[in-house]
């Protein structure tokens, strides 16, 4: 394995996302990206790595995951997402709770998925700071792309039920729109006064970034309804808004694409569990980026086991969106918008050594990740010959 430093890959069908693909070379410099082409000349100090005519496609990027603070196989003790003692949580963060030894790290650059966006839950109806993160590392500090990267916050089923279940507000979906609605109103009026006189508020403080469009406004919803409060909170407020989940919202494509309000789409692959899911469907990827819309598409990991963001973007494939979009929806598109676009999402010069070499076309399903680069260092390399995986 090469562990770190400086190399070309050749031979390779390289898909850089924001170009044309190409078959040819990609040299890594110091864990960056310093070339690609047809045609590379071969430098002393850069081992050359033959991939084979595999396919070279950036690393994968998951825009909403529980990775790390919703463990696998750990139960309550590793479940770590939902502070459920206070509806209105802004301030907590999931860079707190962020576990990096849960083994859906190993699982996510075994498929190709480099960079996550690790949310809080929905049981609130604000629910805490998010964090971009890589997905290899043995602290999770230095893990981080940007933090925060946005605040989450929930409507519809999941906060109603759990307040409701303690006769406490919020137990419908008005209290849940209220409660939101009287969370901001106080955060302007802390943000209003003279910053001497301001008391130490760090729920306000959170609740600022987000009116000062610093961060995103991480908004779960799924029925059509609930996204439509989604838009009418974001117009009383003013927010970057971005629909998580979405569930129903190719019935309001065009509404959602004229505003130009991305939607992370997902998790897929899942049964009709409660009602606000009854109507998922694998079409709606495709309807939504015909309409305009920039489309992510997630696996909510563990709702979605991490493995499967590949497979998901391929059902989608199969139901009618475009490849080329399919491809952009785990890619550049939530690179785009978790605000690090510059470093991730696409192969081009002076980016991330972010880097996946597949067997071939990895929206055929039956093609298998061989190797994985995060910051040019290599975390995964499949042995064909054991069928066993090696992670640095």
């Amino acid at each position: 394995m090469v562990a770190s430093g400086n190399y070309i890959v050749r031979n390779a069908h390289i898909v850089p996302v924001t170009g044309k693909p190409f078959d040819g070379s990609l040299k890594v410099t110091g864990g960056k990206i310093a070339a690609l082409g047809p045609d590379i000349e071969a430098e002393d100090d850069h081992e050359v790595i033959d991939a084979d005519g595999g396919w070279l496609v950036p690393g994968l990027i998951d825009a909403h995951v529980h990775l790390g603070v919703h463990e696998q196989g750990e139960g309550w003790a590793g479940a770590d997402f939902n502070e459920k003692t206070d509806p209105v949580t802004a301030a907590v963060r999931a860079l707190d709770a962020i576990n990096p030894a849960d083994i859906g790290f190993d699982d996510a650059v075994a498929h190709g998925v480099t960079t996550v966006n690790v949310n809080p839950g929905s049981a609130n109806p604000i629910g805490g700071l998010t964090v971009a993160i890589k997905t290899h590392g043995a602290v999770v500090d230095d893990m981080v792309l940007r933090s925060p990267s946005g605040l989450k916050a929930a409507l519809g089923e999941n906060p109603k039920r759990v307040y409701g279940d303690q006769n406490k507000t919020p137990s419908t979906r008005l209290g849940t729109a209220y409660t939101v609605r009287k969370a901001f109103t106080e955060a302007r009026q802390w943000a209003a006064k003279d910053p001497q006189d301001r008391p130490a508020d760090l729920v306000s403080e959170a609740l600022v970034q987000v009116l000062e469009r610093k961060i995103p406004w991480r908004q779960h919803c799924h029925r059509a309804d609930d996204i439509m409060t989604a838009l009418r909170l974001a117009d009383e407020f003013g927010y970057e808004l971005v629909l998580d989940h979405g569930t129903e919202a190719y019935k309001l494509a065009d509404r959602i694409a004229a505003r130009g309000i991305p939607v992370l789409y997902g998790p897929m692959m899942v049964s009709r569990s409660k009602v606000e899911v009854r109507e998922r469907s694998p079409h709606a990827p495709g309807v939504l980026a015909a309409a305009g819309v920039k489309v992510s598409i997630i696996t909510d990991h563990p709702v979605v086991p991490i493995d499967f963001l590949i497979n998901q973007a391929a059902l989608a494939v199969k139901e009618g969106m475009d490849r080329e979009e399919a491809l952009q929806a785990v890619t550049i598109n939530p690179a785009e918008v978790l605000g690090v676009a510059d470093r991730v999402g696409s192969l081009e010069v002076g980016k991330d050594a972010d880097i996946t070499l597949w067997e071939g076309d990895p929206l055929d399903t039956r093609n298998r990740a061989l190797r994985t680069w995060i910051d040019g260092r290599e975390v995964y390399q499949y042995d064909a010959a054991t069928t066993t995986a090696h992670h640095a």
